[in-house]
């Protein structure tokens, strides 16, 4: 088993929508650890209130996890207040704006990395931020929507705010996840931030992570997306220097799996098809160097037995 570096900085769980949800978050937190803190898909306001899919995820009741960051989703500082009321009513007092979001349906109404665009309609979000003295606000951003340098009338906004921590991904939203990271933009970004700063963006291997805080000394941390959802051990590898061994891993993953699959199987009233398809989703990213032809058994399966079976072949139980 190949020793690395430990790494002791903090290191978070991304919010992917439709991935990350609270099964996701307690079965990989009790399989396999590592991560300080997770955070929520974003939550936004529909018809004047919060979605109740979005409710029941944030219920302190439904996360076992030792800390949990509710994300919202606003473009108006009386639509952030309201979330902000409704987040802090579930008792809790830390969250976070999200202005990365890159998916156009979201972007094009201003809201998530749109909303980088629009400096004056940020200023009114940080000041809501001011009335709510007893929560601590983060923000995850891109570096902007159509323009890699929009972020240069939104950071002296953020570094003169209560905001108290920043997580850059650095791309544009146009880009989505689509060609590089912007490495230029992040050290302009990192040099004139003078809030602590968590980076997250394409950070896949244990070698790329250590490189990254290497040559930024002063990272409070990363964010881990889907290197973390590929490789659920990545955070704790890092947290312990120890990578761990593909035996384990696979079992672990099998185990994290079954904890999941039990949880939709109790709470999904829409029948095996529906069951199915949620947890055909896991495979997305889920092992990418797994044997094809199991991938393609699961992801083709018709039946929960057939996809059952696949996941047992897949990782060697």
């Amino acid at each position: 088993v190949p020793v690395m570096q430990e790494i002791m900085k903090a290191i978070y769980a991304a919010p992917l929508q439709g991935y990350t949800e609270a099964a996701w978050r307690n079965a990989h937190s009790e399989v396999f650890g590592g991560v300080d803190a997770y955070y929520t898909p974003f939550v936004r306001l529909e018809k004047g209130s919060i979605r109740n899919k979005d409710r029941r995820e944030l219920l302190p009741e439904q996360n076992k996890v030792n800390r949990l960051i509710p994300q919202v989703v606003a473009s108006e500082a009386e639509e952030f207040d309201q979330l902000v009321r409704m987040v802090t009513a579930l008792g809790y007092r830390e969250i976070d704006l999200n202005m990365g979001c890159p998916f156009p349906l979201i972007a094009n109404r201003g809201k998530g990395s749109g909303l980088l665009a629009f400096p004056d309609r940020i200023a009114g979000l940080l000041e809501v931020m001011t009335h709510w003295t007893e929560v601590h606000f983060t923000v995850k951003m891109r570096l902007g929507w159509k323009e890699a340098d929009e972020w240069k009338n939104v950071l002296p906004l953020l570094n003169r705010s209560v905001v108290q921590e920043v997580v850059l991904h650095p791309r544009i939203g146009k880009q989505q996840y689509k060609g590089s990271v912007n490495q230029e933009e992040f050290r302009s970004f990192y040099e004139a931030c003078e809030l602590p700063l968590v980076y997250n963006g394409d950070l896949t291997e244990a070698d790329a992570v250590r490189h990254l805080l290497d040559e930024y000394p002063r990272l409070k941390g990363v964010m881990l997306g889907r290197g973390l959802l590929a490789d659920p051990s990545l955070a704790v590898a890092l947290r312990t220097g120890v990578a761990m061994d593909r035996s384990c891993l696979y079992e672990k993953v099998y185990e994290m799996h079954r904890r999941i699959y039990a949880h939709y199987e109790s709470v999904i009233e829409g029948g095996d098809a529906q069951l199915l398809q949620k947890m055909k989703t896991q495979w997305e990213y889920l092992l990418p160097d797994m044997d094809r032809k199991a991938r393609k058994q699961i992801l083709k399966s018709q039946s929960l037995e057939r996809y059952l079976q696949g996941v047992r072949e897949a990782c060697r139980i």
